[in-house]
């Protein structure tokens, strides 16, 4: 007990799910076999050469052999120990970065992601980059579905000039994913200035653009850039078919309310009128595969945190998505934002936001939802407000609520929170799953 608490990392390696007890039984019989052999051969030596008077104290012959026993045991196990760890840290010290734990704590962490559940989310923007920075410490089996409807800034012009699906939302889930998030993150973002000729560009939007015209198409460009930046999970588009997200706003004329068609997700926001709905153009664009895979082998779907109509609905409004969630036996949440949206969900309280989900895709597709219960002081001059219930959510619903705001941010989900709070709900819920086990 007292050595287990002394170097409690040790022990892990004998943990179940560590895969090394098995190489190290491996090593112990063949050590076994080894020093039989070896036993043979010294017999031999003893019974047929004529050794020197030295090799009787050498070989402790004046004591008893089971204390001869016993004593080169010890030694050659503690021999064998040391130079296992030695070998270990020496030919390992490399893939340990530099303020990370030791090498038992890394391999555990990764056995212990390894074997996560299967999470799927989807959105896009901030909210999908705060949740998927959070959940990768809990499970490396996640799959993050964009949406490839933005057409501003840098990822506008991309798809544009080039033809790209726009790469912005990718860029983030990646940077959010990597294992080395700060630097990853620092250069994904960098945006040239407007005296370098690349004005407005991001690193990573031209990144992952470069890798498109290498390996010839945007899907196999984010499988690859993933692989390169050694991310936690899949990033896949909800869609393949170069869509634009459209808008019908509510617009309040002396003459009466007329419905508005805005084309173009970067415009829908800037228009400032409410917006009646949203759909995609083409209507019914076919879903991405590996998207409709991942959603029906999935453990814990996870709608959200992000723009409403413009980062979360696009993903859906691609009819097959939408099915797919409706038929998966995964559990479902929707993490509604703790802040509303200047232009897209002024006003919105947690039922205002679980009302446009139904107006667009039905009340089928989530179970639970994730509402922050933690508030704080709004500035006078802030675009934003909390967001908040009314009261009790429709009956199809099953709250759940935390604290999720993020201290310096507090119009966004503090990252370590929102996952906390998915994976309790998710553990607590399994558990209660778990059929009783007969006596």
């Amino acid at each position: 007990m007292k050595l287990w608490r002394k170097n409690p990392s040790a022990f892990k390696w004998f943990l179940p799910g560590m895969r090394v007890k098995r190489w190290l039984l491996l090593l112990l019989l063949g050590i076994v076999a080894l020093g039989l052999g070896l036993a043979y051969v010294l017999k031999e030596v003893y019974q047929t050469w004529q050794l020197p008077p030295v090799a009787y104290y050498i070989t402790l012959q004046f004591g008893e052999r089971v204390w001869r026993a016993l004593l080169f045991g010890a030694l050659g196990v503690g021999a064998v120990a040391a130079a296992i760890w030695q070998l270990n840290r020496s030919m390992l010290a490399a893939f340990v970065q530099p303020g990370q734990e030791n090498l038992v704590d890394v391999i555990y962490e990764y056995r212990q992601r390894e074997r996560g559940p299967k999470v799927v989310a989807i959105g896009g923007g901030t909210g999908l980059s705060a949740l998927l920075r959070g959940i990768k410490e809990y499970t490396s089996n996640i799959t993050a579905i964009v949406t490839v409807a933005d057409d501003g800034g840098s990822s506008g012009k991309l798809r544009r000039e080039l033809g790209l699906l726009p790469p912005g939302d990718f860029r983030s889930c990646i940077a959010a994913l990597s294992n080395d998030e700060s630097l990853t993150t620092q250069l994904f973002q960098y945006r040239f200035p407007n005296t370098a000729g690349l004005e407005g560009h991001s690193f990573g939007n031209l990144f992952i653009a470069a890798m498109a015209g290498i390996t010839g198409n945007f899907e196999r460009a984010i499988l690859e850039s993933g692989r390169v930046l050694a991310v936690r999970g899949r990033i896949v588009p909800s869609t393949l078919q170069n869509v634009v997200l459209c808008a019908d706003l509510r617009v309040e004329r002396p003459a009466g309310v007329t419905l508005q068609r805005v084309a173009g997700e970067s415009s829908i926001p800037r228009q400032g009128w409410p917006i009646e709905r949203v759909y995609l153009e083409p209507e019914y664009p076919p879903a991405y595969p590996g998207a409709l895979h991942a959603i029906l082998d999935a453990d814990l779907i996870v709608l959200g945190p992000g723009s409403l109509f413009t980062s979360i609905l696009p993903n859906l409004l691609v009819p097959d998505v939408a099915r797919a969630i409706a038929a998966s036996r995964a559990l479902k949440v929707y993490v509604c934002n703790v802040a509303t949206q200047r232009g897209e969900t002024d006003g919105f309280s947690v039922e205002d936001h679980l009302q446009a989900l139904e107006m667009h895709v039905g009340s089928e597709l989530c179970t639970h939802v994730l509402a922050n219960d933690e508030f704080e002081a709004v500035p006078e001059d802030a675009t934003y407000t909390l967001v908040r219930r009314r009261g009790d959510l429709p009956p199809a619903y099953r709250l759940l609520s935390a604290g999720l705001l993020d201290a310096d941010n507090p119009w966004r989900h503090d990252s370590r929170k929102l996952a906390r709070a998915l994976f309790d709900f998710y553990t607590a819920q399994r558990r209660h799953d778990q059929p009783d086990r007969p006596d």
